[in-house]
């Protein structure tokens, strides 16, 4: 359903005195381009000894030697803030390459030396949609993200959860599984990505967090890949359930629920970012200012995007719409009301 490779859309001045305003632009190493300085790199097996379609790269050792120190500074400005200390405790121990996507990224394992505790982060080329997706998803969603940039570096932090083809693939039909909760938390994911047009939301680019209750279990969809906001000019793009590899979580939405409850669940879903939206008022005023001047796709894509939310919505007046940006903007404010 994706034409082709996604254009890189540099960040602007605008988008980064926004960015500094918000504490999202830090002093940090810029490493992007060093990360892409390794001698080496075989295929990165998951714990069950299947290949992956990242690679574990290697380094001279003068490389990783000035890496590993600014790596940690990094992850210590992600975790700690600006005034952090180094540590002498954390170490950088893989680095894997991802060659595939628009982004590229490189995903750093940090080691905590007292009791062998690892995280992650990624550092990825900076591109303004992705940076757009990060703050519509800071501001709409009911998650937080924590991401720094600065130059053509974007320091995201690792999004817990079960990969989404994972969860539809080895967790859907297991024995147990509240499928209602599942389903409403799917219908809840597509709506929200919906009216904050983020595309592209095929089942490798979301994660499914599990949090058990008192009682049940609980679901929660959350996406991890940004690159694809208010791009696409189709816009069956920005329909989760449209996707193939989504037709199984699919299916089994239309089976456990009905319609009357679909429609409360979307409802809910409408109201719920309807609220963060009026808290988050300023933040979402000043990046939709920042977004309906910038450059985020080809004007065919515009054109496409204006007619397809036009039926979608059976008018709304889009066709004076001469971005993405204010697309995205004419059609959150139709959406949720504002």
């Amino acid at each position: 359903m994706i034409s082709r490779r996604k254009i890189q859309y540099p960040v602007s001045p605008t988008l980064r005195q926004y960015l500094h305003r918000f504490d999202r632009q830090r002093d940090i190493p810029q490493v992007y381009q060093e990360l892409r300085r390794f001698s080496g790199a075989i295929p990165y097996e998951d714990p069950r000894g299947r290949e992956t379609l990242w690679l574990t790269v290697m380094y001279p050792p003068e490389v990783i030697a000035e890496l590993r120190p600014r790596l940690t500074r990094i992850y210590t400005e992600l975790k700690l803030g600006r005034d952090s200390a180094q540590h002498e405790h954390l170490l950088v121990d893989r680095i894997d390459f991802g060659d595939f996507g628009n982004s590229k990224p490189f995903r750093i394992r940090v080691t905590n030396l007292f009791n062998d505790n690892s995280d992650y982060f990624y550092v990825k080329q900076a591109d303004a949609s992705r940076v757009f997706g990060l703050e519509l998803e800071h501001i709409l969603s009911p998650n937080r993200i924590n991401y720094l940039v600065n130059g053509d570096t974007l320091i995201e932090e690792h999004i817990a959860g079960v990969p989404g083809d994972t969860f539809l693939r080895h967790h859907l039909n297991q024995p147990g599984l509240n499928k209602v909760r599942i389903a409403k938390e799917f219908t809840k994911f597509t709506e929200r990505c919906f009216i904050r047009l983020l595309g592209d939301m095929r089942s490798v680019n979301y994660v499914v967090d599990i949090t058990p209750d008192f009682e049940e279990v609980q679901y929660r969809v959350r996406p991890i890949d940004f690159d694809q906001q208010s791009y696409e000019g189709k816009g069956n793009i920005y329909l989760a359930f449209r996707f193939n590899s989504n037709r199984a979580v699919t299916r089994l939405a239309f089976e456990v629920l009905n319609r009357k409850t679909i429609d409360q669940y979307v409802a809910e879903e409408h109201a719920q970012m309807t609220r963060r939206a009026k808290v988050e008022n300023l933040r979402l005023r000043a990046l939709l200012g920042v977004m309906i001047r910038e450059e985020l796709a080809p004007v065919s894509h515009v054109e496409n995007l204006a007619r397809a939310l036009e039926k979608m919505h059976g008018g709304g007046d889009f066709s004076g719409c001469a971005t993405m940006g204010e697309l995205t903007a004419r059609h959150i404010s139709l959406m949720l009301d504002l």
